[in-house]
């Protein structure tokens, strides 16, 4: 038990006394730069964070700043600290717009804000915002090694903002708002016209013109059967073996039927 307890003491003394602990607590800012950057060596972010945090402010306008903030930066990355990733890159790109980094830096900005993308169901701002740093990537460094890396998460975003689209408009289906829906769907095809939901958006488009005729008063009834034939007939045209076609086909027995009635 002595000797346990003896072993922790010298463990505690020799933690205590460690590079990093000294850095944290001296005074002498090139003596902490040297340790951040050792931490930032061995990939020990959160500690070469804490100091770069401590000596940025002094190294403003020195020699071994570009170096600093770049270690800087690179560490919140590689951290997964992507809103301060972010900021400290788009930071760097501004003040060292001749650095051999910044085209990395310009890079990693943007896939920073596209790391804080959330899943499609939630709000897309910060995929709006990494879409257009991504642009702004590929427009000034249209010859990057990084090209094609940016093209690829653009193209995730893009498609993760088109599912959004998709969704948003056929919640309006689902909760039987026909009008909004058909607007939405609407909306969603001219806006995405190779989309992959294609298929489903006209689906619903004919489902909501369907719901919305078969419903209305009188006097709005035959002109909205004639927009319903003409969204059967949109799908049929786009997929004649559509998945839906059992649903579109009982769908337009009725809509003929019904349509009857006003060439009497």
């Amino acid at each position: 038990m002595k000797k346990l307890i003896a072993l922790l003491i010298v463990l505690t003394v020799l933690t205590s006394c460690s590079p990093y602990q000294k850095a944290l607590k001296s005074e002498d800012i090139a003596f902490k730069y040297e340790v951040a950057t050792s931490m930032y060596e061995k990939g020990k972010w959160d500690k070469a964070i804490r100091l770069f945090e401590q000596i940025a402010p002094s190294y403003q306008g020195k020699a071994q700043a570009e170096k600093l903030f770049y270690m800087y930066s690179k560490s919140f990355f590689n951290s997964k600290q992507y809103y301060s990733a972010g900021y400290q890159f788009d930071k760097f790109v501004s003040s060292y717009p001749r650095s051999e980094k910044v085209e990395e830096a310009a890079f990693l900005s943007a896939k920073s804000y596209s790391m804080l993308s959330p899943r499609y169901s939630l709000d897309q701002v910060d995929t709006y915002k990494a879409i257009d740093k991504l642009q702004a990537f590929i427009d000034n460094y249209p010859n990057s090694e990084f090209m094609r890396d940016a093209n690829a998460i653009a193209k995730e975003l893009r498609e993760k903002l088109e599912k959004k689209s998709f969704e948003v408009a056929r919640q309006y289906n689902t909760i039987m708002d026909y009008k909004a829906a058909l607007v939405a769907l609407d909306n969603f095809i001219q806006d995405y016209p190779g989309t992959p939901y294609k298929e489903e958006a006209l689906y619903y488009r004919l489902d909501s013109a369907y719901n919305l005729a078969i419903n209305s008063i009188t006097s709005k009834m035959q002109e909205r059967l004639v927009t319903a034939k003409a969204a059967y007939n949109a799908l049929i045209k786009f997929k004649a073996d559509t998945k839906y076609r059992g649903e579109a086909d009982e769908m337009l027995a009725r809509i003929e039927t019904d349509l009857k009635q006003f060439s009497k």
